[in-house]
């Protein structure tokens, strides 16, 4: 499936984000780590069986309707690093729109770009998840 190891990497850190903020976060984190775990099973389910012709728009639906997501859920928590997320989010399907609208096939630029902003929005839900965290293990005490 992979040539690889690098995207098992991704998909261990990714799983790890997901688990820690089911285990550990609130209400937002759990629905944002929802999403992702999602979108992330959308995206490999259409690589892996979709044909090539309409791959890059199933994928850019998935893109969208993940950062539609995070865009419901920034308002209706108001919380910063959800914000952050959607904008990462935004910068993805950007990524995608820019790729596809061009015809242009996947590179090198396409791959970093993909994979820091994919981090990044690790990053948020990690960050809301040790913050929610942190706030829940001090009211207990």
């Amino acid at each position: 499936m992979y040539s690889s190891w690098f995207p098992l990497v991704g998909w261990a850190v990714t799983l790890g984000v997901i688990a820690l903020a089911w285990w550990k976060g609130g209400s937002p984190e759990r629905l944002a780590a929802l999403a992702l775990l999602g979108a992330a099973l959308v995206a490999l389910i259409v690589n892996l069986s979709a044909p090539v012709s309409i791959r890059p728009i199933l994928l850019l639906a998935d893109e969208g309707a993940l950062g539609l997501i995070f865009l419901l859920l920034a308002l209706r928590h108001a919380s910063a690093w959800l914000g952050v997320a959607m904008i990462f989010q935004g910068v993805q399907f950007s990524l995608h729109a820019y790729y596809f609208v061009g015809d242009i096939p996947h590179d090198r630029t396409y791959a970093i770009v993909n994979n820091l902003d994919t981090l990044g929005v690790l990053i948020c839900i990690l960050v809301g998840t040790l913050l929610a965290w942190r706030k829940r293990s001090s009211l207990a005490k």
